[in-house]
């Protein structure tokens, strides 16, 4: 599989996260990112890693659902974990392993 193959895979999987959650996605870009894993707009704009789509899908979902929730709750507090947790479970397990491959990779590894 090419990179471009992976990309659009990968895309294909953030507008049926999208969709799950009711968030209306206007573009997803996948390219390389500096400090995180991905980021988002208000417009509706995503933007992930171009390494994302090479991780395991557990991961990628962990960084998908994370920012599309934002697109409904700004913050990390309680109604955002819950939210995490009935989507995706034990979310932050995912998330620690991100930050281990982020340190590996010497970035930040924030979402």
């Amino acid at each position: 599989m090419t990179s471009s193959d992976s990309k659009e895979i990968f895309k294909a999987r953030v507008r049926d996260w999208a969709e799950k959650l009711d968030v209306p996605v206007r573009s997803v870009t996948v390219r390389p990112l500096k400090s995180k894993w991905a980021s988002y707009a208000t417009t509706g704009r995503l933007t992930f890693d171009s390494q994302l789509p090479d991780l395991a899908e557990t991961l990628q979902d962990s960084v998908i659902v994370h920012e599309l929730l934002h697109f409904r709750i700004r913050n990390h507090g309680r109604l955002w974990k819950s939210l995490m947790r009935s989507y995706l479970g034990d979310y932050q397990r995912d998330e620690e392993k991100l930050r281990d491959i982020a340190a590996k990779m010497g970035r930040l590894g924030k979402c």
